[in-house]
């Protein structure tokens, strides 16, 4: 892949530009940024630069180059029954990579079929990087490893790369890729230049469905809008997956119920019932719906503050009307119910009990949606 080849952050292609032509590549970044901005193909394109001078674009090839590492979270599927390892994993990485090199972590659980557990990236992994970095160059040049999705190190991992990090040898470079910069270790943070991305403008994503999906003009800008900013998310909704459709269903479904349940036994029994549905997915799919609930919320406060160039939610739930529901999301309470829906992701993603969790959120929900 080519530094042409990715959506814009073009102040980042010019500082990683000049930084290979001087010859001044720090031996540890930092690449941060949200879903879709595109920081994983900044990383195997600025890899690219250094190992191939841009000669090269993204293949297989290129990906499997000697010089070239990746390490990404893994856990165990019906392939590798034990000890997973990234290394394990490299043929599904390659398919991933080369169908939509701005995906999501949940896109690369499915293809390697966990879709309902949580990855992430162990000390065994750690233990590679470092024998992989510590053998002679095939090309003599640079030795480069990727670790995408680096807040899903866990702490001996963290601990073991930390020792790299502060004694790196000759001509080795490690890209740290991640969408949340405050999971990492401040110990890791440190020991690495970091580079902010920020989310793709609306036209970058519009100009792009045009031009490579031949989108109609006024559906381009109306998806670009959706996206916001995550070319990944445009791509998804060209071609809604049936997430988009059940997530809708079950976030309609419960807030109804926390309407109806003040005062009424038999819709706090109908939560408990909605909790130990959602209890029964994958910790991952959880988390994903909850951060999915976060964005009705926050698309709700912007619709009753009269914000509508900034609302792009279309509900399709029949008889759903989401002005009338934004009515009930004020800065009274949308705090306290950002508040927890984060804490419920992060019990969650801690492997607290899914059911209490989700119950626990439903009732305070309750009194959250009818505070006045």
């Amino acid at each position: 892949m080519r530094f042409e080849e990715i959506l814009g952050q073009e102040h980042i292609k010019s500082h990683l530009k000049e930084s290979v032509r001087l010859g001044r590549i720090p031996h540890a970044q930092l690449f941060v940024g949200p879903e879709g901005c595109g920081n994983l193909a900044m990383a195997i394109a600025y890899a690219n630069s250094i190992l191939n001078g841009e000669n090269d674009t993204i293949s297989n090839s290129f990906i499997s180059h000697p010089d070239l590492h990746f390490i990404f979270p893994n856990t165990t599927n019906d392939d590798v029954k034990k000890n997973p390892k990234s290394s394990d994993f490299l043929d599904n990485w390659r398919d991933f990579l080369s169908q939509n090199i701005y995906g999501s972590l949940m896109d690369w659980y499915k293809i390697l079929g966990i879709d309902n557990k949580q990855g992430e990236i162990r000390v065994d992994d750690a233990s590679e990087i470092i024998k992989k970095l510590s053998l002679k160059s095939f090309n003599g040049g640079y030795k480069i490893m990727i670790i995408w999705m680096a807040e899903k190190m866990n702490i001996s991992a963290s601990n073991k790369l930390l020792k790299l990090l502060e004694e790196p040898t000759d001509k080795t470079l490690l890209i740290l890729v991640s969408e949340n910069e405050e999971d990492l270790l401040q110990t890791i943070k440190s020991r690495c230049q970091i580079i902010n991305f920020n989310a793709l403008p609306e036209a970058v994503i519009a100009n792009e469905l045009v031009k490579k999906h031949q989108v109609e003009n006024n559906i381009a800008h109306k998806i670009a809008h959706q996206s916001q900013g995550n070319y990944n998310r445009a791509l998804q909704l060209l071609e809604p997956d049936d997430d988009d459709k059940i997530f809708e269903n079950w976030f309609v479904t419960w807030v109804r119920t926390a309407f109806r349940a003040k005062g009424n036994p038999s819709s706090v029994n109908e939560l408990i019932s909605w909790s130990e549905q959602i209890a029964s997915l994958g910790r991952e799919k959880q988390k994903q719906f909850l951060n999915y609930c976060i964005s009705i919320f926050r698309q709700a406060l912007l619709q009753n503050y009269q914000s509508e160039k900034l609302v792009y939610i279309e509900p399709k739930v029949e008889g759903f009307k989401f002005d009338k529901f934004a009515e009930y999301v004020t800065g009274e309470n949308i705090v306290e119910i950002f508040k927890e829906l984060s804490d419920a992701i992060y019990h969650i993603e801690r492997n607290g009990n899914s059911k209490i969790i989700l119950t626990d959120l439903s009732i305070k929900l309750t009194r959250l949606i009818h505070k006045k």
